[in-house]
C-alpha cells in the first residue's frame, strides 16, 4: 500500500497553554497509533510545523480531525504527497520543542514533491538532535 504525507504549518491560539499542547499530542500519538500514522509535531510557543505520513486513508482520516482542531489559526499546507517510505516508523507522534528559527528553516524549505532532499532533509536536520 502506497505511502502519503502532509507536512503543515499553523499559529496556536492564544493562551494555549504547555500542558493543553502535551495533551494534545498524547492524544495524537493515541489516534495516529491506531490509524497507522507517524510523524513528528514541532512547537515554538506560536507556532506549529507538523508532517504526518501513513496510508492515504488514515492519513485523509488523521488531517481532517487536525483542520477541525480548535487549538490553531491559519493552517498553511507546506506539502502533499506519495512518500517511498517512512521518516518517522517508531513515533506515532513525537512532540519536539524547538526555537521559533528552526521552524522557519523547514517550513521554507522546498516541500515540492516531498523528495528526501529539501525540506525532509531539513526537517530530520531539527530532529536529529532529539534522538536519543
Amino acid at each position: 500500500m502506497p505511502l502519503r504525507a502532509i507536512a503543515y504549518a499553523n499559529e496556536a491560539i492564544p493562551g494555549l497553554s504547555m500542558d493543553h499542547v502535551d495533551d494534545l499530542a498524547r492524544a495524537a500519538a493515541g489516534f495516529n497509533f491506531e490509524s497507522g500514522v507517524t510523524g513528528v509535531l514541532l512547537y515554538d510557543g506560536l507556532r506549529f510545523l507538523q508532517y504526518i505520513e501513513g496510508p492515504e486513508d488514515s492519513i485523509n482520516v488523521v488531517y481532517s480531525r487536525i483542520l477541525s482542531a480548535r487549538s490553531y489559526r491559519e493552517l498553511i499546507e507546506l506539502g502533499r504527497g506519495r512518500v517511498s517510505g517512512r521518516f518517522f516508523p517508531y513515533w506515532s507522534m513525537r512532540l519536539l520543542w524547538v526555537e521559533a528559527s528552526e521552524i522557519r528553516s523547514v517550513a521554507r524549505s522546498n516541500w515540492d514533491g516531498l523528495s528526501r532532499g529539501g525540506a525532509l532533509c531539513q526537517l530530520s536536520l531539527v530532529v536529529a538532535p532529539h534522538l536519543g
